[in-house]
């Protein structure tokens, strides 16, 4: 997804700052070199004056004068080198110190975004997705099928445990590797602490490495930012409901948690509803057991859970309980 117009003006605001900040730190330097070795001071406008000479030259078409004019600012340049190394400075020190030599500080190289524009990119998704932190444990490199029993089985799949975690952890790796080519959506489910926000976890951060835009919220913080945006006269924020329906991926997590009423109930629609309509893919995890979640929210909602989503369910003991046991292991 491209940047929303406002993700572009936080970096580009950025690269601006380390631009001014490049010109003043070079103006302190010269300031402090040519004060302490004032020929440095004309050198620079000799090589000032010369430059001005080389260019009244090319427009006269006069290329033996340009030679000549070439050599004397390169005598010049060997002088002050010179002169900076014999003062304890170094050779580049009256020159600008950028952050990124390779686009200068301006977040291009070549018509084409430097590798540290996208590194921006990157790390103001990973910001904004509301999960910076926890995503350096909860990827799928940490993700373990040691929690999950042999013997417990899905009476309805008859699948153990283990089986239908490996199962869910195939969906989620699909669902990363088919991300950009097609629309796709997950519905997880099953008791507390069976790993549903772990493997949501494991997707965002997948997609995240690859500049795809994500945000988690838990279902409290999402509708309790729908009700500030609804009920509030105060001007949006920067990432307003629209970007909400318009991220790559939104996580919604532990749906039936919150206080229920017909608000959310009819926000969660068009919530879902919009995204769908967008083809932007959505991720939701809920404790709720499927009759319960379709009389909670409605069975318009679930209707439209069940045609658009692929449907995981997650069984097995609390994971956080086992590894209290563990010693936290």
């Amino acid at each position: 997804m491209a940047l929303q117009n406002f993700q572009y003006d936080i970096i580009m605001r950025e690269y601006n700052r380390r631009q001014s900040q490049v010109q003043h730190d070079l103006e302190e330097r010269r300031a402090e070199a040519f004060a302490r070795v004032p020929r440095l001071l004309e050198i620079d406008g000799e090589v000032a004056a010369l430059s001005a000479q080389k260019a009244r030259s090319l427009l006269q078409g006069e290329p033996g004068s340009v030679d000549d004019l070439k050599k004397d600012v390169a005598a010049l340049s060997a002088e002050r080198r010179s002169l900076l190394k014999k003062n304890g400075f170094s050779e580049d020190y009256l020159e600008p110190h950028y952050f990124c030599p390779l686009c200068q500080d301006t977040g291009y190289t070549g018509g084409q975004k430097c590798t540290c524009f996208k590194k921006a990119e990157i790390e103001l998704l990973y910001t904004q997705s509301n999960l910076t932190e926890i995503l350096k444990k909860e990827n799928f490199e940490h993700f373990s099928f040691d929690w999950y029993s042999d013997t417990i089985k899905n009476e309805a799949t008859g699948l153990t445990a283990r089986e239908t975690a490996k199962r869910a952890y195939d969906a989620a790796v699909n669902f990363v590797r088919d991300f950009d080519t097609r629309s796709q959506n997950l519905f997880l489910y099953g008791s507390t602490g069976v790993g549903k926000t772990f493997l949501s976890h494991c997707i965002a951060n997948a997609l995240l490495k690859s500049a795809h835009c994500v945000l988690y919220f838990s279902a409290f913080d999402l509708f309790d930012r729908l009700a500030q945006t609804a009920f509030s006269k105060k001007p949006e924020t920067d990432m307003g409901d629209d970007f909400i329906f318009n991220c790559d991926l939104l996580i919604i997590d532990d749906l039936g948690t919150e206080l229920t009423n017909s608000f959310v109930s009819s926000q969660l629609f068009l919530c879902i509803n919009e995204r769908i309509a967008r083809r932007k893919s959505t991720i939701i995890s809920t404790n709720l057991k499927l009759e319960d979640f379709s009389a909670t929210y409605s069975e318009r909602t679930f209707s439209r859970i069940a045609s658009n989503y692929q449907m995981l369910k997650l069984i097995g003991k609390d994971i956080r309980i086992q590894k209290i046991f563990l010693g936290g292991k």
